[in-house]
């Protein structure tokens, strides 16, 4: 049995198919990336002063109204680039601008949801029917915290926003809780590795967790209104990372 050869170094081949492949995901994660930075200056340059932004949930809660927006707008771009092509950043912002009315529309119900079920945590936690009110609170903000995400998600295929758009987000998170939930949570540990590092948790976190939140709220979305190809429809019913 012969020995290796001293000195001599791996190499990693891989043909220029494979590259292609590679840098389409990385120049995907950073228009991504870049887009999310831009369309979210103003909140992330106050959360990056402000030290407890709870204490400000009005003000806060009003900067947030932009996230629907450009999460719709980067759904979009991942929609496009579904192909692995490279889309120039200019798409992902032309996206935002169609898509901002909309998409505010249908993301600022469920922020305001959010709101006053952690409004109401807060107040009744240390009142006397307080304990018996804050698990159904949760639940309450969890499934509007996952229909505005979906919400953007339906928005980025159709700008046309309707409450059916609404109640069918809400309907898809109910029914498809486990990916639901998957999808805060993956969007919660991306943001506390931003917190953590943000430099370089925005260059590459929101990007890889965004694509997997979009093809699961897709998965979501598909399970209600099947498309007409089996093939498609196949695809879209399967969430990345969870069966449910």
């Amino acid at each position: 049995m012969s020995n290796p050869v001293a000195g001599r170094r791996l190499r990693l081949n891989l043909d220029h198919g494979a590259w292609e492949l590679v840098w389409s995901h990385v120049h995907r994660v950073l228009v991504v990336n870049l887009g999310l930075a831009v369309t979210n200056a103003p909140l992330l340059l106050t959360l990056g002063v402000v030290h407890r932004p709870w204490q400000y949930p009005v003000f806060f809660g009003l900067l947030s109204l932009g996230l629907g927006p450009s999460l719709a707008a980067a759904f979009h771009y991942l929609q496009r680039t579904t192909g692995d092509d490279r889309a120039p950043v200019a798409d992902l912002l032309c996206g935002y601008r169609r898509l901002f009315a909309p998409a505010l529309l249908g993301w600022a119900p469920w922020v305001l949801l959010v709101a006053v079920a952690a409004t109401d945590v807060a107040v009744l936690r240390k009142a006397a029917p307080g304990p018996a009110l804050i698990p159904l609170l949760a639940v309450v903000t969890l499934v509007a915290a996952s229909s505005g995400i979906v919400t953007m998600a339906a928005v980025a295929d159709d700008p046309r926003i309707a409450p059916h758009t609404l109640l069918t987000a809400s309907y898809a998170s109910v029914r498809r809780w486990r990916v639901g939930l998957l999808n805060l949570g993956l969007l919660g540990t991306t943001l506390v590795l931003v917190n953590q590092a943000p430099l370089l948790g925005l260059a590459v976190m929101p990007g890889c967790t965004l694509f997997v939140v979009w093809r699961n709220s897709r998965a979501m979305l598909a399970a209600l209104t099947p498309a007409a190809d089996p093939a498609v429809s196949h695809a879209h019913r399967d969430p990345v990372g969870a069966q449910a």
